[in-house]
């Protein structure tokens, strides 16, 4: 039972590695497709083309870049918070049957940096999707 219990936590370890990946991508993704799109609407309402039209797509872009931003960070710290509880249940695990010598404590740690990295990509990514195609538009 225990080998079934443990395959299945390690089976939950990369559904989780490969959900968060996934929703990583595709914020950035996103974020550098938005970017584009709001910096050549931004330029053409500068340029005092359908302006008003234009400013409207651009606000339409812009809530939805801060919602997906915080759909998808919202993801990632529920994805850390079941990584690291899985990742402690396996640890005692390993406790118990005397094997925890070969798991590293580092690696919390580790994982909680890689969160953080992720977070801040994104964070910083979609201020510049939103800030760039503002001061675009300021500038026309």
């Amino acid at each position: 039972m225990l080998k079934e219990i443990h395959d299945h936590m390690v089976g939950e370890l990369q559904q989780n590695a490969r959900t968060d990946t996934i929703f990583v991508v595709s914020a950035v993704i996103f974020n550098l497709v938005v970017l584009g799109i709001n910096w050549g609407v931004a330029s053409e309402a500068s340029r005092g083309q359908d302006a008003g039209r234009n400013d409207f797509i651009l606000a339409l872009l812009i809530a939805g870049t801060v919602l997906i931003n915080i759909f998808c960070l919202r993801a990632l710290t529920a994805g850390r918070g079941s990584r690291e509880k899985l990742l402690l249940g396996l640890k005692r695990m390993y406790e118990d049957n005397d094997v925890a010598k070969y798991y590293d404590d580092d690696l919390l740690g580790s994982y909680r940096s890689r969160y953080a990295l992720f977070t801040l990509v994104l964070g910083v990514l979609a201020v510049i999707a939103i800030v760039v195609p503002l001061i675009a538009r300021g500038m026309g």
